[in-house]
């Protein structure tokens, strides 16, 4: 996962929710939705909240809440619940559906508590981390989601090798034949993190939390930023 910054609401849910002070998600104009989720998009520079990603279209992903509807339906109308999920069949938003979530992308959290791994695996570090993992079927093992775990591997690999990154040597192995490049990881890990037209690449942030992982482990008195 990678943070979101939650903003202020639609300037047409604030209108709606003048014209229904009773309403209710479900009652939202269709026009509404999908100004929540262009938003929402926008915040997420283009990728699914959970596993990061790309989300080409608004028509490839749906509003998500955090804290589901029927858990807490004071909360529906919140834009501060809402995130854009991908579609993805049995994972991310369509596994979460009405389960509680303890670890979500609006906490700091989410980017220390979950471990993710050149092998395109993902660890928890928390509890709440692994429960997380578990209702969005993020590939903590191999089955039941191998797709994802493969997919994430092959993109993470392909963004380390346009960084001048050799993943098959090992980021360690480069950094105790030469402390210098401490520096040079620092620079990807910022043009990583640097959206390019708006968007982010393909599970951007997967591949920072691998170089934070292999760096904290070189030198864990210096935090990278």
């Amino acid at each position: 996962m990678r943070v979101i910054r939650k903003s202020t609401e639609p300037a047409s849910l604030t209108t709606w929710k003048k014209k229904h002070p009773k309403g209710q998600y479900q009652d939202l104009d269709p026009s509404v939705r999908i100004d929540i989720r262009q938003k929402s998009l926008s915040e997420q520079y283009y990728l699914c909240a959970y596993c990061c990603q790309r989300i080409k279209d608004i028509g490839d992903c749906h509003n998500e809440h955090l804290e589901a509807q029927s858990l807490n339906p004071k909360r529906t109308l919140d834009f501060q619940n809402i995130v854009a999920s991908c579609d993805t069949p049995g994972q991310c938003g369509r596994s979460h559906q009405s389960q509680p979530l303890p670890l979500t992308p609006v906490m700091d959290e989410c980017e220390t508590e979950l471990l993710f791994k050149i092998s395109g695996r993902v660890e928890g570090l928390t509890d709440r981390a692994c429960i997380t993992i578990q209702v969005l079927n993020l590939g903590d093992r191999n089955k039941p989601n191998l797709a994802l775990i493969e997919k994430r591997r092959q993109l993470v690999n392909s963004l380390f090798w346009e960084h001048g990154i050799n993943s098959d040597k090992g980021l360690m192995q480069d950094l105790e034949e030469d402390d210098f490049l401490y520096d040079f990881y620092e620079e990807i890990l910022h043009d990583l993190q640097k959206p390019q037209g708006e968007k982010l690449d393909a599970f951007a942030p997967v591949a920072v939390s691998i170089i934070r992982s292999w760096l904290s482990r070189k030198n864990p008195a210096k935090k990278s930023k």
